[in-house]
């Protein structure tokens, strides 16, 4: 007889999933969304659900079907390219970008409200916060326990209080939408979910997930596989709740701040007016929590991945990622926020297709004749979005230029989806056993 899980360790796996995602930019980009798109607010909400919830809930289960990580995904690009692409998405997510910005934001939110803001400051911080996300990623069998059932509870608990403050008690009124967010709300939400990084970190996450479950003596792959689609859907519920109040904070409340150039000081301005000082102690814990819990499954993930192929251990290898981490912190959050931009543009598109394709892998007769094409055109036009973005327009095309949503880093969806008509029709003109 096969071991399962007790509805309280589903409901914790649950949890674990859900605090695993909700970091830093879970926290910092919604309410700007919100702020910006003013009375537009739900269309640029549905955009941003969709990149922010959807497509890592669909990760999960692209991830839990396939019952592997990252190789296993991308085994039809061949292993060079899959083994390059998950380099890629690893970097990112782990000691580039994501990562160090859990330290980041929970300084700029949870810290300096009482410190003040100094370089020394932030550098004894993000020593002390990856020195403890190092001592828990060591020991990864542990992190149901750890992440899901002690630290978790707190962190919702912050977040009911900081969503029903703005829901009941807005410091203001709902305006008029501004910039892109004026027609464009819908497509702007889609592309800032980008920022939230959830859809490259399911990539990661998945077997970080898989991991924690098999932790619990379950070896049945179906069993496996179930659960951890039911922790994707329970996390994924609670990130579309944490979203729709953090959004609607925004956009009730951004007149606090208006001229705000990321969602951390609407944040700030919000529990202080709705709260008083008590308000900035429990922004600092739900914060803190939130970034701490990210990146404790970020650098988990790393250190599972990178010993698999590298001559390292595991625990060697948390110890270079922690301090990696630790020092490109000290750039601070403007500057990783601008650095990242560039980067998620060319690598979101890789990644939404990647999952789009491997969840109808069954109805492909050669998974490689629709894979290879469609992917090598998603990262192609991601490059050229990323060049648009960096200031670059000049070397680009008029053509480019001229492709629908090219203006908000969406120039790709129309060429892929070209290609995959055209590879869907080669791939169903041959015999399932031709080469």
């Amino acid at each position: 007889m096969h071991s399962t899980l007790t509805t309280r360790d589903l409901i914790g796996l649950g949890f674990m999933t859900f605090a695993l995602f909700l970091g830093a930019g879970n926290i910092i980009f919604p309410p700007q969304v919100g702020q910006l798109a003013g009375f537009n607010l739900w269309w640029a909400a549905l955009g941003f659900l969709l990149t922010g919830v959807g497509l890592p809930l669909l990760t999960v289960v692209a991830l839990a079907k396939v019952g592997g990580g990252m190789p296993v995904l991308t085994s039809p690009i061949g292993k060079a390219a899959g083994l390059i692409l998950g380099i890629a998405v690893y970097l990112t997510i782990g000691p580039l970008f994501a990562t160090p910005r859990t330290a980041t934001v929970s300084f700029e939110i949870g810290i300096v409200p009482f410190v003040g803001h100094s370089p020394l400051g932030l550098a004894i911080y993000s020593l002390i916060f990856f020195v403890a996300v190092m001592l828990i990623s060591l020991y990864p069998g542990r992190l149901l326990d750890t992440v899901g059932k002690l630290i978790t509870p707190f962190l919702i608990l912050g977040l009911i209080a900081l969503a029903l403050a703005a829901i009941f008690w807005p410091a203001g009124t709902v305006t008029s939408p501004q910039g892109l967010y004026i027609e464009q709300s819908f497509a702007q939400g889609f592309t800032q979910g980008y920022q939230t990084m959830d859809a490259l970190g399911a990539l990661v996450f998945g077997i970080v997930i898989v991991n924690a479950i098999k932790a619990r003596q379950i070896t049945d792959s179906k069993l496996i596989t179930r659960y951890a689609i039911l922790a994707g859907v329970i996390a994924a519920v609670c990130l579309a709740l944490v979203y729709l109040s953090l959004i609607w904070l925004g956009a009730s409340s951004g007149v606090l701040v208006p001229n705000a150039t990321t969602g951390a000081p609407i944040l700030s301005a919000f529990v202080n007016d709705a709260f008083g000082p008590l308000g900035n102690v429990i922004l600092a814990i739900v914060i803190t929590l939130a970034c701490l819990t990210t990146a404790i499954g970020l650098v988990s993930a790393c250190g599972m991945y990178f010993s698999s192929f590298l001559p390292i251990s595991y625990r060697n290898v948390i110890i270079i990622i922690s301090l990696l981490c630790m020092l490109v912190a000290n750039l601070g959050l403007e500057q990783l926020i601008t650095i990242a931009v560039p980067v998620l543009l060319t690598i979101y598109p890789i990644a939404i297709v990647l999952v789009l394709l491997s969840l109808a892998m069954s109805c492909w007769n050669k998974a490689s004749r629709i894979f290879i094409p469609t992917l090598a055109v998603a990262t192609i036009f991601g490059l050229i979005d990323a060049a648009r973005a960096i200031g670059f327009d000049n070397w680009i095309p008029e053509q480019m230029n001229a492709l629908p949503g090219a203006n908000l880093g969406l120039s790709w969806i129309v060429p892929v989806l070209v290609v995959l008509v055209l590879a869907i029709i080669w791939d169903k003109s041959q015999k399932p056993h031709q080469a």
